[in-house]
């Protein structure tokens, strides 16, 4: 029996309802997956010094499968999330994701040795991967149109909640490191036994909270139309936003399925239009990884080493960027609605490409101190107004309905692909070319990005799951 079962007041047919405080509430439940998302994501950049002494990483390549082998998981859970979303439904596939969140941060805190830490690694990336394409695409399906994009922008927001969660904890539990200490000394601190495992272990309380509010929600209205449960999806509408609403919806979501294409990934492959939807959907995703933006998080103790930071500023300066990406988010959260999905992203890729210029320079020049420091923050608050959040819209809306599930989890795999190339090669390009002429590459991208949203990607504010889809057609 669902807990969340409060309707409200009924709408026109004609105008879309505000996002009742029913929405709001299961929208939020489900954004708890990209909560643990950020946080699971995150950990590893606070932990890095202090796991790499207690297993005794030394070679680069050690350091780098450490850090990227979670997106092994990250891939095998994107790659099966929109199977089990479409055969099982998206509210157990959730289940499954915060089941896994909670158990994997266990075992990554209790793990003896390095092979085990990066199993239970793969093992929470399997959960990001599920949650990561699930959670926006469950609120983006329960979502009134008008205010979709700033709902499925609170999944971004969870995300950086979590992600800044991670930093902080981080900086609480680790005890300041001495200046000049080895590699040796920080192995046999209380860091390099203990702290570090707390760094992981504490994601446990925001799973089991996950897990319980996945007990609460409903299902997904559209996965069970899908279904030919329309009794059933009616109800789900009724309590999210009256009767009026749950008719129009129940109306478009007929029309859509009666007019679209066969079930099955195939179906989008064998249309040529959906195969450019999928096509674009993809470069998104790439682009949201490739743009470079992860690797401050997650070498966080290159990059401010590099800038002459200490390793016990370090651990807060990466609060302070934390704290950036959560309020600039909040901006996203402002604007999505406003001025729409497709200027926010070309504004983000021009924003980027702009600051990598002058963020590589510094570099090069062997510029140290808060420059570096404003100029890495200034980076990350336009990543957190644009990209980040909503390539997550754009992703969760383009989409033929009978085939979301499906075309997500290829989207979102992708991504993840796309995720592992660069934490991955970050370390080595570092080694090989600099910091500086890194940050130029990813400016480079940043500027490609931009001319291909710029040609390919429609307005989408506003529009009904169903009346985007009739648009591609």
């Amino acid at each position: 029996m669902h807990v969340i079962d409060a309707g409200g007041p009924a709408d026109t047919a004609t105008v879309p309802p505000p996002a009742s405080a029913v929405v709001w509430l299961t929208a939020s439940v489900a954004a708890l997956g990209g909560l643990l998302f950020g946080y699971d994501w995150v950990v590893i950049g606070g932990a890095k010094p202090f796991y790499e002494a207690a297993f005794g990483l030394v070679r680069p390549t050690d350091q780098a499968w450490a850090v990227s082998c979670a997106l092994i998981g990250c891939l095998a859970g994107a790659m099966t999330s929109g199977a089990l979303a479409d055969r099982f439904g998206r509210r157990p596939a959730l289940l499954l994701a915060a089941a896994v969140f909670a158990v994997s941060s266990i075992g990554t805190a209790l793990a003896g040795g390095f092979d085990a830490f990066v199993a239970w690694r793969i093992a929470g990336g399997v959960a990001i991967g599920l949650a990561s394409g699930l959670s926006p695409l469950y609120i983006a399906e329960i979502a009134p149109p008008a205010h979709r994009g700033r709902l499925v922008v609170l999944n971004q927001i969870a995300l950086v909640v979590g992600l800044l969660a991670a930093q902080i904890v981080n900086w609480l539990i680790a005890e300041p490191v001495a200046p000049g200490a080895t590699t040796s000394a920080i192995a046999a601190s209380w860091n390099g036994t203990t702290g570090w495992r707390w760094m992981f272990a504490a994601a446990a309380i925001p799973a089991a909270a996950f897990l319980l509010g996945c007990l609460l929600i409903p299902e997904s209205p559209r996965w069970l139309a899908l279904r030919g449960r329309w009794d059933t999806a009616a109800g789900v509408l009724r309590r999210l936003g009256g009767d009026a609403y749950a008719d129009s919806a129940v109306r478009d979501i007929r029309q859509a399925l009666d007019a679209g294409p066969g079930r099955g990934l195939s179906a989008v492959l064998a249309e040529p239009r959906f195969r450019r939807v999928l096509l674009i959907g993809i470069a998104l995703a790439v682009l949201q990884q490739w743009c470079g933006i992860n690797v401050i998080f997650n070498y966080a103790q290159e990059i401010f080493a590099g800038a002459g930071y200490a390793v016990s500023d370090t651990l807060f300066n990466i609060v302070i960027t934390g704290v950036v990406n959560c309020v600039f988010t909040f901006v996203a959260l402002g604007t999505v609605e406003r001025w729409g999905r497709r200027r926010l992203l070309l504004i983000g890729c021009a924003g980027l490409a702009g600051i990598y210029l002058l963020l590589g320079g510094a570099y090069l020049v062997g510029m140290q101190g808060w420059p570096l420091l404003l100029l890495v923050v200034a980076a990350i608050a336009v990543y957190a107004m644009t990209l980040a959040p909503v390539i997550w819209v754009a992703l969760a809306e383009i989409f033929p309905g009978e085939v979301r599930g499906a075309s997500m989890a290829v989207a979102t795999t992708a991504l993840w692909a796309a995720c592992f190339v660069l934490t991955y090669t970050f370390p080595l390009l570092n080694a090989a070319a600099g910091t500086g002429m890194t940050f130029w590459l990813y400016g480079i991208i940043c500027a490609a990005g931009f001319v291909f949203i710029h040609r390919t990607l429609p307005e989408t504010k506003g529009k009904t799951l169903e009346q985007i889809e009739r648009d591609w057609r």
